[in-house]
């Protein structure tokens, strides 16, 4: 990852438009086999901030969770990296390939090589230890913002870098 995006942080995002803008400044720091992991509870902003990952990183191609096709391929018109965007909660799903996850990415059969794209990884904890020593792991708040103020979209996004030397 270029150096341009911290390696730690937190930041409250009022909205998805400020969420995505993040994660636009994110994608736009990202390089082929740089890794991200997106954690949080259903509704947190992991899509929404993929789709300004999405943006960052100029990929083509209508940003959506993968729930329902477990991965998403997403190219560069201009031959940058490949966004793949997984859901890894439905790769690793109760005794799948749990024990190989390169394995399971591999059996989708995605047309780009995972050290030649860019992956981020919804509900990832578990894939990504297994296939990247270093990544970035991201966290989405929605409930405290949500406990200070019932009507509020905000989110706390915080991330660290994680593995490696």
């Amino acid at each position: 990852m270029k150096e341009a995006f911290p390696d730690r942080g937190s930041r409250r995002c009022e909205d998805a438009a400020e969420t995505q803008r993040l994660g636009e400044q994110l994608g736009a720091a990202l390089e082929a086999g740089d890794v991200v992991v997106l954690d949080g509870p259903l509704g947190a902003g992991k899509t929404t901030l993929t789709q300004g990952i999405a943006r960052g990183m100029g990929v083509r191609g209508r940003v959506t969770s993968p729930t329902f096709v477990i991965a998403r391929e997403h190219r560069d018109p201009q031959g940058g990296p490949t966004l793949i965007h997984v859901d890894a909660y439905r790769l690793l799903g109760e005794g799948s390939a749990a024990a190989d996850p390169v394995g399971a990415l591999d059996a989708l059969d995605l047309d780009s090589e995972l050290e030649e794209a860019v992956v981020v990884a919804e509900w990832g904890g578990g894939l990504v230890e297994q296939i990247a020593g270093e990544y970035l792991f991201i966290h989405l708040d929605r409930t405290t913002a949500v406990v200070e103020d019932p009507e509020a979209e905000a989110r706390i996004i915080s991330w660290s870098r994680r593995g490696g030397a």
